[in-house]
Parts: structure tokens; sequence; C-alpha cells
């Protein structure tokens, strides 16, 4: 399939940002989901509490994960185990933290990021195995168009595929993608715009 039609003519972030929201919605549910909002870090009045934040964030933060780990159940379990430490550092009313939905985001991804660094201790030690088939349900909510953009994604560079996925489906800003990554904003800038390079190239080589 080549690049051009997947990707808006002329602004090629929009029609990522587009595809990353149609792969999640079709991963982690089947329910319509709005392109999250741009959070302003300095925003946070610290008085929301897990409940509220696991209710409402929860499935946009599985979707995101989805789109680190590949799978699923993994990436619940990635969302699941962010929001236990989150309680067990900060208790219920999340005690200290001025942003808590960005802290919480922060944990996914450092969640996700250990996922695929065990992932690749494990591959280096253990022969490759045949990855079993998804289940059926899966195959009905994976579009073909779908399959690709995952594909491509893979293909990408561990950092180039985080800052992606944060900059055209989280739509955090190069500021809140250096906090949440660890990096500086010119490298998150500079990754931004060679990874997106790459998924054009990746989806114009797909059949």
């Amino acid at each position: 399939m080549s690049a051009t039609a997947l990707l808006v003519p002329g602004h090629p972030a929009q029609g990522i940002r587009s595809l990353l929201r149609r792969v999640a919605d079709g991963r982690a549910g089947a329910v319509p989901m709005p392109v999250p909002p741009v959070l302003d870090a300095s925003s946070g009045s610290g008085s929301e509490d897990i409940d509220s934040l696991y209710h409402h964030r929860r499935l946009e933060l599985v979707r995101l994960a989805v789109l680190l780990v590949d799978d699923v159940p993994t990436a619940e379990d990635v969302v699941q185990d962010a929001f236990t430490a989150v309680y067990r550092r900060h208790g219920p009313r999340l005690a200290g933290l001025d942003n808590p939905e960005g802290y919480v985001r922060r944990c996914v991804v450092n969640a996700a990021r250990s996922v695929l660094r065990r992932r690749r201790t494990v591959r280096s030690y253990v022969p490759p195995r045949t990855t079993p088939a998804p289940p059926p349900e899966e195959e009905v909510l994976l579009r073909e168009e779908h399959r690709e953009v995952l594909h491509a994604l893979r293909r990408l560079t561990a950092r180039q595929r985080q800052v992606i996925v944060l900059r055209y489906w989280s739509n955090l800003s190069e500021g809140e993608i250096a906090d949440t990554l660890g990096l500086s904003r010119g490298t998150v800038k500079s990754t931004a715009s060679r990874g997106l390079a790459a998924l054009a190239r990746r989806l114009e080589e797909a059949p």
C-alpha cells in the first residue's frame, strides 16, 4: 500500500495521527475515542483522586501502551501496574502530584520500555518461537491497513516509535515528550522528523 493512500497529502502528521487513533481503537476496544487533549503540565491541580483518573484515562492509556508493546494483554498489565505503583507511592488522593495524568503516563511509557527491554533480553537467549495467531475477534477488529501501520511501527527504532506514538497519538507537545522520555526537546524534534520519514518509507514499501 502506498503512503499516499494512508497519509494526508501535504500534511503527513495529520494522517499518522488519524491512523494511530484507528489502530489503537481497534486493538483496545471498539468504542470510538477522541484525540486526547494537549495537556499543560503546569495546569494540574493535584486534586484528582486515583479512582477518577483510572475511570477517565485507563482506556486511553491502554491504547497508548498497545501502540508501544503490540498486544492488548501486555498493555493492560502495563497500565494496571502503573496505577498500582502510583497508588502505593502517592495514595488514593495522589498527594504531592501537580500533574497526576502526566505522571501516570510517564509510568506507563517507562513500564512499556521495560517490557521491550525484557523481550530483547529473552530473545537473545531463547530461540525464536512461532508467534501464536491472534484471537479471531482481534482479526475482525484489525483491518489490513491497521496491520500495515503496526508492522511499520515495529520496524522503527524504539525511540522513534515512542516519540511518534506520543506526538501523533497522545498529542503531546515536544516539551511533554521530552519530560516523559527524559530527552532534550531538540532530540525529540529530530527523532520525530526522522521517525515520520521512516514510517512513510515503510508504508510505501508495504505490498
